[in-house]
């Protein structure tokens, strides 16, 4: 029988705020391994990315706060919060003001999680469930939280974002200091300490740095 993704994040998570942004709240799980496994033995998933949008990762979280302490950076504009997870910076965006916001992921359930998270925020949020890395997208902001952790990933996303940034759009990420962030082609605009919990990371606390693209 197919699992309804909406049962499932429901039964699976508990509705949080993220530490380091209060005004948000998530349905989030408490344990990855849990979860992980639950997706893997009770869906069946093969093939199922892991369950990203249960967790509200360090760089999503110093993004969604820059967003929330500077909402002159996205009020009044159309916003791109891509692979957007549980949505808290697409979020945060919408909370800051922004006219509209599409989050784009490909994980399947993200629309789901999506869903459940901007009506707990009582906002609206649009959806897209593919991958557009290299194609033109007509906004005004794109926000990316935590997307350097594979090389792989990573050497599509720098030309993609370069052309971004020529076309006009502004281009800022979140970043908790994973090793492939290209350093050098941002220029910081906040540093943050984020708590995060240990079963995620390797810390505690993840010193996090919010950059605009060059």
């Amino acid at each position: 029988m197919k699992t309804d993704p909406e049962r499932f994040i429901r039964e699976n998570t508990s509705v949080l705020a993220p530490p380091h942004v209060p005004e948000v709240r998530l349905f989030l799980a408490s344990e990855a391994h849990d979860l992980w496994l639950k997706t893997e033995d009770e869906l069946d998933a093969i093939g199922l990315p892991p369950p990203f949008w249960a967790f509200a990762w360090a760089g999503g979280q110093g993004l969604a706060r820059y967003v929330l302490d500077h909402p002159e950076i996205v009020e009044g504009r159309t916003i791109v919060d891509f692979a957007s997870g549980s949505g808290l910076v697409a979020i945060a965006a919408i909370k800051a003001g922004a006219a509209s916001v599409l989050a784009l992921d490909t994980d399947p359930w993200t629309g789901t999680a999506i869903a459940l998270n901007a009506q707990l925020n009582d906002v609206v949020i649009m959806h897209e469930n593919a991958d557009r890395i290299g194609q033109p997208i007509a906004y005004d902001v794109f926000l990316a939280g935590d997307v350097f952790y594979d090389k792989a990933f990573t050497d599509r996303l720098i030309p993609w974002f370069e052309d971004l940034v020529a076309s006009g759009i502004e281009v800022i990420v979140g970043d908790p200091g994973r090793a492939y962030c290209p350093r050098d082609r941002m220029e910081p605009l906040a540093t943050y300490e984020v708590p995060v919990t240990r079963a995620l990371e390797d810390s505690e606390v993840k010193k996090t740095t919010v950059w605009r693209f060059r």
